[in-house]
């Protein structure tokens, strides 16, 4: 294996400029962007050429021309398309970073790590948002069992997403390719509502488009049963006017609360615990209050360090495709129960549900 892992990007568009800087600008130790395709030919090419590395049309050109040199591919398409894409990376042997949400349907989701398995090449789905500074804090402090019994979570989006944004591309706020706001842009925050409190047993969802004109909604709410008995509320739109205002978590146990606010769930607002070392894991670190310029926040940067070191052998994938699969289960539910107007049981099959149908 190389010195430098060779990356390439699968779809050029919004998020891939995220992933294009931090690989082709130097930021990940033993990672390099080698390559980019996107079926808008100009736009691969806008974005490859400042970085100095080839662009295609389409990933079989890619990989026929610079398949030596590429050893992992970031899937930044259409979420409607991240299976066939990820099956398509797979079988080339190639290593596969997928942005959120891994898919659509938990069908999708199977047949990606089965293709995965089959080649025998790994499979990392984008949680970002877990290597923030403040939560991997807050991470300690769980881990350790500061909070004692969890009583409560929750997690609130609160973005701006005018029209303009939804009629850039035909895809976005279809069902088909993008699914509404919590599959698209709550994802995150379901999940790490999901990496604290466990494993859910219920959901009981509503959601409308207030303000956007597209087929999904904008704005909705979740109550969620978890199975230690925590109570989950998940509160996310992309209508909050005239900015962006709010990415938060909050975690609350019988003996501490946590509350990590800012836009992208990056500022510690509260951090409270009767044990003192639990203070201390604050207190020992300067950097938790660092709002970031934008809403993607500086996690993609670690996660990509992970992903290199776990492609190399040197420590496990915090986000596999198991454990994505696990917050799309709960995104498929919330959907289930907007649509048949009832509470949803985990473990479930979906049949109401529109996300992702085509």
């Amino acid at each position: 294996m190389a010195e430098e892992l060779g990356f390439a990007l699968m779809g050029c568009g919004r998020i891939a400029e995220r992933h294009a800087s931090l690989l082709g600008g130097g930021a990940i130790r033993g990672a390099k962007l080698v390559a980019g395709c996107d079926p808008q030919g100009s736009r691969a090419r806008d974005l490859c050429h400042p970085y100095s590395v080839r662009s295609f049309d389409t990933f079989a050109e890619m990989d026929a021309a610079a398949g030596d040199e590429i050893d992992v591919v970031c899937v930044l398409t259409e979420s409607g398309n991240h299976a066939d894409h990820v099956v398509e990376v797979a079988r080339a042997g190639k290593h596969v970073v997928v942005e959120k949400p891994m898919a659509l349907t938990l069908e999708d989701a199977d047949r990606m790590i089965e293709a995965c398995d089959a080649a025998g090449v790994k499979l990392f789905v984008v949680k970002q948002n877990r290597y923030n500074r403040p939560v991997q804090l807050l991470r300690q402090a769980f881990e350790a069992g500061h909070f004692g019994k969890l009583v409560m979570g929750s997690v609130r989006v609160r973005w701006r997403r005018d029209q303009h944004y939804y009629d850039q591309d035909a895809w976005r706020g279809t069902w088909a390719m993008d699914g509404g706001v919590f599959a698209n842009q709550a994802s995150h925050h379901v999940d790490l509502l999901q990496w604290f409190l466990g494993n859910p047993v219920s959901v009981f969802a509503r959601s409308r488009a207030a303000l956007a004109d597209i087929e999904c909604d904008d704005t909705g709410s979740a109550l969620i049963d978890f199975q230690n008995g925590a109570i989950g509320i998940v509160e996310a739109t992309t209508a909050a006017r005239p900015k962006n205002l709010e990415g938060s978590l909050s975690i609350l146990g019988e003996r501490g609360t946590v509350e990590i606010g800012g836009f992208a769930v990056n500022e510690v607002k509260t951090w409270e615990f009767e044990d003192k070392a639990a203070m201390d894991i604050l207190a020992s670190s300067p950097d938790h209050n660092d709002n970031p310029k934008d809403v993607y926040g500086f996690g993609h940067r670690a996660y990509l360090e992970n992903v290199v070191q776990a492609v190399r052998g040197m420590g496990p994938s915090l986000v596999d495709g198991l454990e994505g699969r696990r917050s799309l289960e709960l995104l498929s539910a919330i959907y289930e129960s907007i649509e048949s107007g009832r509470e949803v049981a985990l473990r479930y099959h979906q049949r109401r549900s529109r996300l992702g149908r085509k």
